[in-house]
């Protein structure tokens, strides 16, 4: 393996991979590393697959966006197959504060040419057939959304990456970066030491700790959420459904769940408080509890099977935002970092936004827009999105 490139890219996951992707496809020499033993195997594989440019914000609406498209086009571009399913997303609306949130956001959601409507209750058990309509007010539904397999994007992006001249480094945890007058130049493992033009931290959970290793401060803190998905079952639902009302007495947030490419469903919820730390184990509420939420909104799962129970970390930011742009106080160092959970469907879009920045020195979307995400931005100033 060349010891010199042009970029050396840590973290293969769900930012790192499509970086190494576009910037070999432009020609640049890229090194890819992860300390683990193929892409995709750290919070990437723990993503239940939805994809969405449903937010409130401007930045993950125009970037979730680029992510949609690269999804969706991803078999007939480059031949490989994500598991693409173009269900959309659907908020079901049970109560007034829920229906004015989402009715209060529509307009600047269209601003930025997200297709999405308020649709009535009717329409809304014709796209969930089976929920519960006791109270159904209507709901918010956005047909350009979807869902797709993390590990077949996984393999998909490492692919095309090498088919382009891209290098992939595994089993190799980096111990440390060269740094030169005030230039990261280089990334230490235990066995060798790689050099490049550019470094990009794509470390998910663990970028706080390379930040410390160029001697940034990163505002990053884990937290893990818990996922599960059942046997196949007759498909019958097409879009990714949330419900944002509290669950269980109030110790879960927001719930949503889907039926994938193979006809499995798969579904999560934002324990309340949040677990703090990198613990992935498998906890003994989890099951009890996203059973009763399930089944009180969609009875006709009464009866599922479930098939396997895991638990992800969502590197969180104070603000809720992820970190994206170049590194402050030291040159050379590009961050994409602290997804807050969403980096299955922020990824290619922010891959795609951190090339731009390294070949063009401009961002592939609104500079003004961009500026959100900025490393530099006061992550205390109260902003927060609505649609986590």
């Amino acid at each position: 393996m060349k010891k010199r490139y042009d970029v050396i890219v840590i973290g293969a996951g769900s930012v790192g991979q499509p970086t190494a992707f576009f910037l070999a496809k432009e020609g640049v020499k890229v090194l890819c590393i992860d300390k683990n033993a193929s892409s995709g195997q750290g919070q990437n594989k723990a993503a239940i697959g939805g994809v969405r440019a449903t937010h409130s914000d401007p930045a993950k609406i125009e970037i979730c966006q680029q992510s949609l498209e690269i999804f969706s086009t991803c078999k007939e571009r480059y031949g490989l197959d994500v598991g693409w399913k173009k269900g959309g997303y659907c908020f079901p609306v049970y109560r007034e504060k829920e229906e004015a949130l989402f009715k209060g956001m529509l307009e600047g959601q269209k601003k930025h040419n997200l297709n999405i409507n308020w649709e009535p209750p009717d329409r809304i058990k014709e796209l969930i057939p089976g929920i519960n309509p006791n109270g159904l007010r209507g709901g918010t539904y956005s047909p350009d959304d979807g869902q797709i397999s993390p590990l077949l994007a996984a393999e998909a992006f490492e692919t095309n990456a090498i088919e382009n001249g891209a290098d992939f480094l595994f089993h190799s945890e980096v111990i440390g970066l060269v740094i030169k007058q005030n230039k990261v130049c280089g990334v230490k493992t235990a066995k060798d030491t790689y050099f490049a033009d550019i470094v990009v931290n794509a470390a998910g959970a663990y970028a706080q700790k390379i930040g410390e290793m160029a001697g940034i401060a990163i505002p990053i803190s884990p937290d893990s959420h818990e996922a599960g998905i059942s046997a196949p079952i007759a498909e019958f639902l097409g879009p990714m459904v949330v419900d944002l009302r509290e669950g269980d007495e109030g110790k879960t947030s927001n719930m949503y769940f889907g039926q994938n490419h193979e006809n499995a469903i798969i579904f999560c919820y934002t324990p309340n408080p949040l677990i703090r730390g990198i613990d992935r184990r498998s906890t003994s509420e989890f099951m009890p509890t996203i059973a009763k939420r399930l089944v009180s909104i969609m009875p006709r799962f009464k009866n599922l099977q479930i098939r396997r129970l895991w638990r992800g970390l969502y590197p969180m930011t104070p603000d809720g935002f992820a970190i994206v742009g170049k590194a402050p106080k030291i040159d050379n160092f590009y961050l994409g970092v602290g997804m807050c959970g969403q980096g299955l469907m922020l990824g290619p879009g922010v891959a795609k936004n951190i090339a731009s920045l390294i070949l063009t020195g401009k961002p592939s979307i609104d500079e003004e827009i961009f500026k959100d995400l900025s490393p530099e931005r006061d992550f205390y100033a109260g902003k927060a999105e609505t649609l986590k």
